[in-house]
């Protein structure tokens, strides 16, 4: 497969964030909504540039200048890289200028400046700066005592050049804006949507954390720091202890990105690079106010007619009949066959949670096994396992540590649960665990049962309620026999388990699917029904990328719905003409994973937790499920046909390029979703 018939990680990440970027550009979205979507591009590109830039940043450091696998050598792709973001970051700021605030105005939200408040607001916003902004703030200046000071990842700043009267010396100061306090301040204390940015509310009193010396000029400034980890297992005896450290390290990251106020003199944003040790690559000037990212809370603001309409999940129709904490009620409805769900239509918290509670407080019960990647602050989760094993239940949880930017989280909770009695397992050596296994074993009269979920996405209630995810609540005997060997690899030794009705990375699932494809090609070359659809989060490995080229050569028709990073070119003659992919993005974050193959008319559904990169495929331990109910098949194709659909609106790749259906009429998918599954009561 040739270079460049392959679309670069780093480029296609970018396009995923300018598809972001365009839902805030739609006027015909919600106001607030638009806000948050432009809020969410703008936490995307931290994201990008603490991981993903940092990494190419020690490429080029480190002196590598060979091309990555699109092609690309690391300097001519930062520079790639940097002419897309400054684009990006454009049409940010002219998105929330130009449309967004003055939308906001009309319906009686103003962000404003100092000179637009009225007598009131001004007395109330200075006394509220002398009560609760003055005494936090720290001002640090630069001289030969006072060296260059540290400035913290993503942490609001303002540059403030100084004179001294007497001397006509000019200094350069730091304030940092805190973030403990509120980033847009209300200015008056009941009612008021007028937000004055807290940065202009500071900058407006800086005599006052200077007094004596002469205000020149500020300006508000932000960097961003590597915020990658390499953890190498073989090399530590303590895990946890490793990971806590490198936490500490990863604070001190190397600065990234310095982004800075447009309009500042071009001499001062040089020596800001430099104190910084920023190449002008990486510096990007942008239009007050910087950190979008804060927007979410403005975005939050109660007032309905400026958001998507009210939606409630509804419980799954398998458990509708289950009394509220009737245990066996809940574990019979299982046993009636598996159950589908899938959420944010259908709720995660009378599913997933009241399993886990229940299989705590119910005292058949006698052991629960846990996967945990990611949860949330208050994880009822957690609870309901500290429960089980303060009531004597054998709990065992594998908490992945290393999910990123969930460490010091997944740190607190491994502690937390470690002292309940549960017995906590960090998964395998050099491998991070990211499949999402439950399982519950039960002494019942027949003897022992067990139960299990398996799903697409983490264990996380408030995520849940956003994230569009799938999963089964099974008694299945096959499958709980592979979830039982599963766990007994994850905290013990059998690297030679086999599977019945699951594919498990690293070992099966990348040969499973390979299989699979040539399958599919195999069925085309002599005539069969073939057929390939997948619905991901990610297409990267370039050895599926070159596989389904060859399928797509063969006359298999594939169709892709991708949400995010894409590595595939469809539509190029005589190599991806027989692919098409599309995106859905919206209220709900795509992020279920559907694998679908025709096989000769005998069909095959998959879900579960892997994506096709390189990371999902050969460095986590990863499961996909096969699904064979009839009702269940139904509905997983009607999501991808859905997906698919002319009639839905979406972005096609058309080989680089992705591009927004405008055809009139054209059904939200999220809105059908709701539509459907608040009629389907």
């Amino acid at each position: 497969m040739s270079m460049e018939h392959l679309t670069d990680r780093e480029l296609s990440w970018l396009s995923f964030d300018q598809r972001v970027l365009e839902l805030a550009e739609d006027e015909s979205t919600p106001s607030l909504e638009r806000l948050r979507f432009l809020a969410i591009s703008s936490s995307n590109l931290d994201e990008f540039f603490m991981v993903r830039v940092a990494t190419l940043m020690s490429k080029i450091e480190n002196n590598i200048s060979a091309p990555n696998v699109a092609g690309h050598r690391p300097k001519e792709l930062l520079n790639l890289i940097s002419t897309k973001v400054n684009e990006l970051v454009t049409r940010q700021s002219a998105a929330l200028h130009r449309s967004i605030l003055p939308a906001l105005k009309s319906e009686g939200i103003e962000f404003v400046t100092w000179q637009d408040l009225s007598e009131a607001e001004s007395l109330y916003v200075a006394k509220l700066f002398q009560d609760r902004i003055f005494p936090v703030l720290t001002p640090l200046a630069v001289d030969p005592t006072h060296p260059f000071p540290y400035i913290s990842g993503l942490s609001l700043n303002l540059a403030v050049i100084v004179k001294n009267p007497t001397t006509n010396e000019e200094f350069f100061a730091r304030v940092k804006v805190p973030e403990v306090l509120p980033r847009f301040i209300a200015t008056a204390k009941i009612g008021s949507t007028r937000f004055l940015p807290l940065e202009d509310l500071i900058a407006i009193h800086l005599q006052e954390l200077f007094p004596g010396m002469v205000i020149e000029d500020h300006y508000t400034f932000r960097v961003t720091r590597n915020q990658d980890m390499e953890l190498e297992d073989e090399e530590t005896e303590d895990l946890l202890v490793t990971l806590e450290q490198e936490l500490l390290r990863r604070r001190f990251g190397p600065p990234v990105r310095l982004e800075i106020e447009a309009g500042v003199d071009a001499k001062l944003v040089q020596q800001l690079g430099q104190q910084l040790g920023i190449g002008e690559e990486n510096i990007f000037q942008v239009q007050a106010p910087l950190n979008l990212t804060s927007l979410h809370k403005i975005a939050d603001l109660d007032f309905p007619d400026l958001k998507f309409a009210p939606f409630r999940s509804r419980t799954a129709k398998a458990l509708s009949e289950v009394e509220s904490g009737d245990l066996e009620m809940f574990f019979a409805a299982i046993r009636q066959g598996e159950i589908l769900l899938h959420h944010p239509y259908e709720s995660f918290t009378s599913s997933v949670v009241h399993f886990l509670q229940n299989a705590a407080q119910d005292p058949q019960v006698l052991a629960i096994k846990q996967t945990l990647y990611r949860t949330s602050g208050d994880s009822p989760i957690i609870e309901a396992l500290i429960e089980a094993a303060e009531a004597g239940k054998q709990v065992v949880a594998v908490v992945e540590i290393r999910a990123r930017f969930d460490e010091q989280a997944n740190v607190r909770w491994a502690r937390k649960l470690e002292a309940a009695g549960v017995h906590v397992v960090y998964g395998l050596m050099g491998l991070k665990t990211h499949a999402k296994l439950s399982l519950v074993v039960r002494d019942e009269p027949q003897g022992i049962r067990r139960y299990c979920h398996i799903g697409t996405g983490n264990y996380n209630p408030k995520t849940a309620r956003m994230y569009e995810d799938l999963g089964i609540l099974s008694a299945d005997v096959e499958l709980t026999e592979d979830l039982t060997r599963l766990f007994n690899q994850l905290s013990g030794f059998a690297p030679q388990s086999t599977y019945s009705r699951l594919l498990v990375a690293p070992r099966t699932l990348r040969s499973g699917l390979i299989k699979k494809i040539d399958r599919e090609i195999d069925h085309a070359k002599n005539g069969r029904p073939s057929g390939i659809q997948f619905k991901l989060n990610s297409i990267l490995d370039e050895g599926f990328v070159a596989k389904l080229y060859e399928a797509s050569q063969a006359g298999v028709k594939i169709e892709l719905l991708i949400r995010g990073i894409c590595a595939v070119q469809p539509g190029i003659k005589g190599i991806s003409e027989n692919i098409t992919v599309k995106s859905v993005l919206g209220r709900f974050l795509e992020h279920s994973r559907i694998y679908h193959f025709v096989n000769g008319g005998e069909d095959e559904y998959w879900i579960g937790s892997a994506d096709l990169m390189g990371r999902n495929l050969d460095r986590r331990v990863e499961s996909l499920v096969m699904i064979s109910r009839k009702e269940h098949v139904t509905r997983l194709q009607g999501l991808l046909d859905l997906g698919l659909s002319a009639e839905t609106s979406s972005w096609e790749l058309k080989e680089k390029t992705w591009i927004r259906s405008k055809k009139k009429g054209l059904n939200n998918a999220h809105t059908v979703l709701i539509d459907h599954y608040s009629k389907d009561r």
